[in-house]
């Protein structure tokens, strides 16, 4: 049987990002958290935690902090069921997303959901093709991700498209793709990517060039106005989504070193397949929300 106050240490410590810190939180002693979880990894038989700067858990600490998000948010929803909302605390949504979604179409999207309930959510950012890892690890209950498959135990609805185009200023076109956009130009010219998890720049080369550049030369920025701002300024080259760009397009402040390759990015949610009344409620608005925010 296991013991969940054990496990909502365990949680606290992992979400917290320390022991301390979840002290805090649970309103008890460093030293008891400590205790609990010796306690806890004692009755599992394996480590569950690795004690580093902030702690980590491990395979079947993840595995068993998966089931333990999943059994708290089918008790939220069952409170939600047989109290009144404003009777009860809060419920957090851990929710895996890409920067450009968040930065344009998702809370608009959940607004309606947020005035109604009392939901708060837990955003974890990173690039589209990433987010599922969220998921997948249990760090997140849903994800908005370009995977188009459901992981085991999970369901997927399509979101909508974000289309994406390859953008630089006139002059930087002129200085460095003279002779149009080739694999030697790519070489050489300064690009900008968000993160090193983000491959968007390189499918779009090896889609337009037939290959991948021996090297690639290029900032990253994980921030997408700033992302856009040394685009803009003439420093680099770079993917940006239309919402972001179509004004600087349409003065002719951005253009395309290869017109008309725009690159259109299908956006899906993954969330656990669980009857619960916060997660679905949450799914349903969602899914509408962006649906009708990513009409192309």
């Amino acid at each position: 049987m296991l013991d969940y106050k054990l496990i909502e240490a365990f949680a606290k410590v992992v979400s917290e990002g320390g022991f301390e810190r979840a002290a805090r939180v649970l309103f008890i002693t460093q030293s008891a958290v400590s205790q609990r979880i010796r306690q806890l990894e004692d009755q599992s038989g394996q480590l569950l935690l690795t004690r580093s700067s902030p702690p980590q858990p491990t395979d079947a600490g993840k595995a068993l902090l998966k089931h333990y998000q999943q059994v708290k948010l089918l008790e939220d929803g069952l409170s939600t069921e047989l109290t009144a909302a404003v009777e009860k605390g809060p419920t957090s949504l851990a929710i895996g997303i890409n920067a450009d979604s968040l930065a344009s179409w998702f809370i608009d999207s959940i607004q309606p959901l947020m005035r109604q309930f009392n939901l708060l959510i837990d955003l974890r950012v990173d690039d589209q093709e990433q987010t599922h890892m969220f998921l997948r690890d249990g760090d997140v209950v849903g994800c908005i991700s370009n995977e188009s498959r459901a992981m085991q135990g999970c369901r997927v609805e399509l979101l909508g498209v974000m289309t994406y185009r390859l953008l630089a200023t006139p002059d930087f076109i002129d200085r460095w793709f003279a002779d149009g956009l080739s694999l030697p130009a790519v070489e050489q010219a300064p690009a900008v990517i968000f993160n090193r998890n983000d491959r968007l720049h390189y499918r779009f080369l090896e889609q337009h060039l037939g290959g991948l550049p021996a090297s690639l030369p290029c900032h990253h920025i994980p921030a997408p106005e700033q992302f856009l701002q040394v685009i803009a300024a003439g420093y680099s080259y770079g993917m940006v989504p239309d919402w972001q760009s179509v004004a600087l397009r349409n003065s002719g402040e951005l253009q395309e070193p290869l017109p008309g390759t725009a690159l259109p990015v299908e956006l899906y949610w993954h969330c656990w397949n669980l009857q619960s009344a916060p997660l679905q409620s949450f799914s349903e608005q969602l899914v509408r929300g962006a649906q009708q925010l990513l009409k192309n």
